[in-house]
């Protein structure tokens, strides 16, 4: 192969003897001085081994099986979720659960069993929080095996691929566009090979790479091909240790989770000082039953913790992960699916997103006088020059296929103008998004060299060829063009060949739609989701696709080559454009940074390499299931079925999780401010404490416990907003506090109303039923807007509290017995102008205290 004369950033190709730009670890390099000096090396670039000797036809599978058997694999376990143990430990061995389960035992010896319910709750609560991340780990672990990469290693003189897992050192792994370098090695062959080592390094430029160098696992192909040997597998590579930690699933690192994190902080914070003062006054100062004392201060401090609030958001992320699963969509990271439901802008790679993969030659227009028969054995022989074809060449391969070629020729004995001869390939330059054409030198049939471009027609001609305006019309109708271009002098190398290029033919081809493109753009518009195609085609002709399939602003294109630089100004021509064209993978990377720097929450998605870098620095990394390893790899969402119209499920998977878990904090958070203030306003009136543990785990159980499990788990199209803790809090602290307030004071009545025995129980079912109303108002607030099993599921909770109330064994059971009409009926007025001010302050603060 020769060398061609510019690389794809535009730096001049390093002559015969040269160093490659950015690739300082071949023998000779200046590391040799460091590690001739014992300097201590980067981890990220180790010390070089000899080069092996290449092997074309691989290792043999004797070979294969002796390395196994001397554990010289590539042994690194793919993790896509926690182990079993891990999730064990994680549900049981909690801050919380400790406390409650010494409080449990203890009221085990001291109390009945109605009053230790609140124990065998957390148990049940920490098996179902289990059960579910363990149903969600099967199905993460599942979809990982169908999303894994396979390279393609060549054995005993075959190629095949095989599992990342079952590579040995010494193999010879095979390397095309996109595909992801899996373990470190050394090239073995180099075809025009470029690397991008930017996940590695932060170096953005490719780096060229032949036979010798060293590749590092984690870096990609961007253009060319090659293969590699093996020289560190497993363990041994630094780059994989760091893949293996980054591909880990996680529950932590979410605003969300953090939000929680912080709540509960505060909560044990508080819950100290007054659980110390709740002990003092109910064991030293009242002298009281010492057991009895003992089980009212336990019902104190148990219902100021939120346990189930924990447990409900991993079991509200774990369904989502089993349904967005069913859906074969992995989810690589969780707080994934929260990340994309506060998306509000979607930048769409045109190819393989709005359009399918393949494409279709729709004509061939020859140029300045060209023949129409030579031009298509021009175009037959292109497509025997890259073993790795794109999506366009494949489409030229497809209506013009090589007849009998052998690998390097291509035969052109056809009807349509062929000889008998054939087309010899001389030398190649494969497709690169940064220069947008690529190209291949041949020795005709009858002995002339010729060397041909070919590539996007707006970036090979001059500005005002005449050309252009049919090329423009063409992209008007949605059809992607192509420009077939001779080079003068026949060879690919020659200093200015692109600006020299004579055009010869344009090639047309037709895109195919995804069906269901269309509906998932409308749906993001109607979800209020700014939509932005980016693409490295003509942005009239992406503009008019966009525009077959409704998308809003379609008109508004904007060719990325006049994309002013500033941040700032790119950031103002994101948000007036919607389609963007002849984007480079650079500037797609500068366009997501230019919306985040206006605050903007950004989804991308792609399939290509191109799109690598920006899927890395969005928000929410988005990836079709076909697209390259690179793309797989930084992905946070791979969607498997290669479908679009997969996002707005993940999108609403999103937003029921974090709108439900908003609402649902706020019923457990509202327990944990009324459960404190009362024990503050017992401590300081030195009264005994309300309620024993049953009283309170009945509350729980019906206002909070089992409509939050049933809120969190219904749909919920709302966008997911920021300022999780203060949207809580600002509801949580004066609900809690109206509850206190309302049950103290029946409370406080109950005690000058009722005398002698049994007068304890009494105020007790006073001030219980007065907190219940209260929390139900809540209950029904939260609730809102109502449909049927909203509705329903509000009224069986008061019937469950009602059946207790008239059952008596349950009466007994729970020790709830109302004696008389005025006090009960006192409570329930105190907690109707307890609701009538709740729906005040609810309404105020939404207008007040907007998060």
């Amino acid at each position: 192969m020769t060398q061609r004369a510019l690389d794809s950033s535009g730096g001049q190709t390093p002559g015969p003897g040269e160093q490659p730009p950015g690739n300082s670890r071949t023998s000779g390099n200046p590391r040799q001085a460091k590690i001739d000096a014992g300097a201590e090396l980067d981890p990220v670039h180790p010390v070089d081994p000899p080069p092996p000797a290449h092997r074309p036809d691989g290792l043999t599978t004797a070979e294969v099986a002796e390395r196994v058997a001397r554990g010289e694999v590539n042994d690194v376990p793919v993790r896509s979720s926690r182990s079993v143990v891990e999730i064990v430990r994680a549900n049981v061995f909690t801050r919380f659960n400790l406390i409650i389960g010494v409080l449990w035992v203890i009221m085990l010896f001291v109390a009945p069993i109605q009053d230790s319910l609140f124990g065998f709750v957390i148990v049940a609560n920490t098996g179902i929080g289990i059960i579910q991340e363990w149903r969600a780990k099967k199905t993460l672990d599942s979809l990982a095996v169908i999303g894994e990469a396979k390279p393609t290693v060549r054995r005993d003189g075959t190629a095949s691929e095989i599992s990342t897992s079952e590579i040995v050192l010494g193999d010879l792994v095979e390397l095309g566009p996109g595909d992801k370098v899996v373990v470190d090695g050394t090239v073995a062959e180099a075809d025009s090979l470029e690397i991008d080592e930017s996940l590695l390094t932060g170096e953005a430029d490719p780096v060229i790479k032949r036979a010798g160098d060293q590749v590092m696992s984690g870096s990609f192909v961007v253009a060319g091909g090659g293969a590699f040997t093996a020289t560190k597998v497993g363990r041994e590579a630094y780059a994989a240790q760091l893949a293996e930690e980054a591909s880990r699933f996680t529950l932590v690192h979410s605003e969300l989770r953090s939000g929680i994190s912080t709540i509960l902080k505060y909560v044990t914070w508080m819950m100290v000082p007054t659980a110390i003062g709740l002990i003092i006054s109910q064991l030293v100062v009242k002298d009281n039953n010492f057991k009895e004392s003992v089980a009212r201060t336990v019902g104190g401090i148990v219902p100021m913790i939120p346990e189930g609030l924990v447990l409900l958001t991993s079991v509200a992320f774990a369904i989502g992960v089993v349904r967005l699963g069913r859906k074969q969509c992995l989810v690589q990271e969780l707080p994934a699916i929260e990340g994309l439901a506060r998306v509000d802008v979607v930048c769409l790679d045109k190819t393989g997103t709005l359009t399918e993969g393949g494409m279709d030659v729709s004509e061939v227009r020859p140029l300045n006088g060209s023949d129409e028969a030579y031009v298509q054995r021009v175009l037959r022989a292109f497509g025997s020059s890259d073993p790795r074809p794109n999506a366009s060449l494949q489409a030229i391969i497809d209506a013009y296929p090589a007849d009998g070629g052998d690998g390097d020729t291509a035969g052109a004995g056809r009807a349509d103008g062929g000889d008998a001869g054939s087309w010899t390939v001389t030398d190649a330059m494969p497709f690169s998004s940064a220069r947008k054409y690529s190209g291949a030198a041949f020795t005709e049939a009858d002995g002339t060299a010729s060397a041909w471009l070919l590539g996007a027609p707006d970036v090979l001609l001059s500005e005002g060829d005449p050309a252009l305006k049919q090329i423009e019309r063409l992209n008007e109708q949605g059809l992607r063009v192509l420009l077939l271009a001779r080079v003068p002098g026949g060879a690919l190398d020659a200093p200015g060949a692109a600006a020299e290029a004579v055009p010869t033919a344009l090639v047309v081809l037709e895109q195919r739609l995804r069906p269901d493109a269309g509906d998932t753009l409308a749906y993001f518009a109607d979800q209020n989701v700014a939509t932005k195609v980016i693409s490295g085609d003509n942005a009239v002709s992406v503009g008019a696709v966009a525009g077959k399939l409704g998308l809003a602003g379609a008109e508004n294109t904007l060719d990325a080559r006049r994309l002013p630089s500033d941040p700032d100004e790119m950031a103002t021509a994101m948000e007036r454009n919607a389609v963007f064209g002849r984007v480079t993978p650079q500037q797609k990377r500068d366009m997501v940074a230019a919306l985040q720097s206006r605050g903007h929450t950004v989804a991308m998605t792609g399939d290509g390499v191109n799109d690598v870098l920006a899927l890395k620095d969005a928000d929410i990394g988005v990836s079709m299931g076909s697209g390259s390893e690179a793309t797989r790899a930084v992905a946070q969402i791979v969607l498997l079925n290669n479908s679009f119209a997969t996002l707005p499920s993940v999108v609403a998977e999103g937003r029921r999780v974090i709108g439900n878990i908003t609402r649902v904090a706020t019923l457990f958070l509202t327990k944990t401010v009324y459960s404190v203030l009362l024990a503050i306003l017992v401590v300081c009136t030195q009264v005994e404490y309300p309620f024993l543990p049953r009283h309170l785990t009945l509350l729980s159980t019906l206002t909070i416990g089992v409509p939050a499990f049933f809120l969190a788990l219904a749909p919920n199209k709302e966008r997911a907003q920021p300022n999780f803790v203060r949207r809580v809090m600002r509801y949580a602290i004066p609900s809690g506090a109206i509850a206190a307030a309302s049950t103290f004071v029946t409370y406080l009545l109950a005690r000058h109303h009722y005398s002698g025995a049994g007068a304890l129980e009494a105020e007790t079912s006073a001030a219980t039923l007065t907190l219940f109303l209260v929390s139900m108002y809540v209950l029904a607030i939260i609730a809102r807007p109502y449909t049927w099993w909203r509705v329903a599921l509000v009224a069986a909770m008061g019937l469950g509290f009602l059946i207790v109330l008239v059952v008596p064994w349950l009466q007994d059971f729970f020790a709830l017995k109302l004696v008389g009409t005025v006090m009960p009926w006192a409570a329930v007025g105190i907690a109707a102008a307890a609701a009538v001010l709740l729906e005040f302050v609810w309404r105020w603060v939404g207008r007040r205290f907007r998060a």
